[in-house]
């Protein structure tokens, strides 16, 4: 079982722990302006994205092997699906 933790640590940057049985990762997140702006959210809804956003990742690798320090636009580098799939999720 997977537990996601998230945690804000300032204007658009959180602190995410995710715990995978007895391994535990941390990270630091940064939700772009572009990002929210491309969704069509607001300040309200960042939370979700982030959480969203671990949720796609780790159905795609280990918590792990997600960086420790990024800005979520970085994902679709990594994973072109990104945006289509994310703006599905928070439909």
């Amino acid at each position: 079982m997977t537990d996601v933790s998230i945690i804000p640590m300032g204007p658009r940057q959180f602190g995410v722990k995710v715990r995978e049985g007895e391994t535990e990762t941390n990270h630091k997140v940064t939700v772009p302006d572009s990002l929210i702006d491309d969704l069509q959210l607001g300040d309200d809804d960042l939370e979700r994205v982030v959480r969203e956003s671990f949720a796609f990742l780790l159905e795609r690798e280990p918590a792990s092997s997600i960086l420790p320090e990024f800005s979520l636009n970085e994902i679709s580098r990594y994973f072109p699906e990104y945006s289509e799939e994310l703006t599905t999720r928070l439909a």
